[in-house]
């Protein structure tokens, strides 16, 4: 798919076309490799691991204990199963959980059909990137790519300046953290974009993150994240 959102930096030295393949690429090879994984073994739980029969991320005795969110902004709640799944896919290098978890991210998505033109993931800093071997919101964001049937923004927003993790910050020193973190654009005719992301506490990296992209010209910016901590 050759993306007509393909933002450039005055720093880069590729063409558009080049970063949309990229972004797009990251998004197919993932897919490919997780039904070949599915050819030659049965599907294991997200968050414990073990085999099971059936659809969806989660095992019958993890299913039961998922919490599902209110806000429309979000998949499930933060916790047990769901904190398990996320911390195995993005601290034990389990990225094929991408494919199991985005398909949940994808199944939310469906009531943003027709209503956005770009789906673009929340970046990592490259040094994060580089440690982890990949971006969890880049992974998360192909299947909802693909149910929507739109343009792949992976690298229309960037992370131009690394920052220290939010988990542990109240809300105004994780404004604090993140304020002027991203950068992105400039965007054509003014797209309606969505945006992915694994985890939000306070919304502050997904406020971060709208401001530069409106800034770069973009029209509705909403937002979909896999999980939300509920704070008491």
């Amino acid at each position: 798919m050759r993306s007509r959102f393909s933002g450039t930096s005055p720093t880069t030295t590729r063409t558009g076309a080049q970063q949309a393949s990229c972004g797009t690429d990251v998004f197919h090879v993932n897919a490919l490799c997780s039904a070949l994984l599915s050819l030659v073994a049965p599907p294991r739980c997200a968050a414990c691991g073990q085999r099971f029969d059936g659809g969806g991320a989660f095992c019958e005795g993890c299913a039961v204990s998922v919490q599902y969110a209110a806000d429309r902004g979000a998949v499930f709640e933060y916790g047990g199963p769901v904190a398990d799944a996320i911390r195995r896919f993005k601290y034990d290098g389990r990225s094929e959980l991408a494919t199991p978890l985005g398909q949940c991210l994808a199944d939310a998505a469906s009531p943003f059909d027709g209503l956005v033109d770009l789906v673009v993931p929340v970046p990592l800093h490259w040094t994060r990137r580089r440690s982890r071997g990949f971006d969890q919101a880049a992974l998360l964001a192909g299947p909802v790519v693909r149910r929507l049937g739109v343009d792949s923004g992976f690298r229309v927003l960037r992370r131009v300046r690394a920052t220290p993790r939010q988990s542990g910050l109240g809300r105004h020193a994780r404004l604090r953290n993140v304020a002027g973190a991203f950068s992105a654009g400039p965007l054509p005719t003014a797209p309606r974009i969505l945006l992915i992301d694994d985890v939000s506490t306070t919304g502050a990296t997904l406020q971060a993150a709208r401001r530069a992209l409106a800034a770069a010209g973009a029209g509705e910016v909403k937002s979909l994240v896999l999980a939300v901590r509920v704070l008491g």
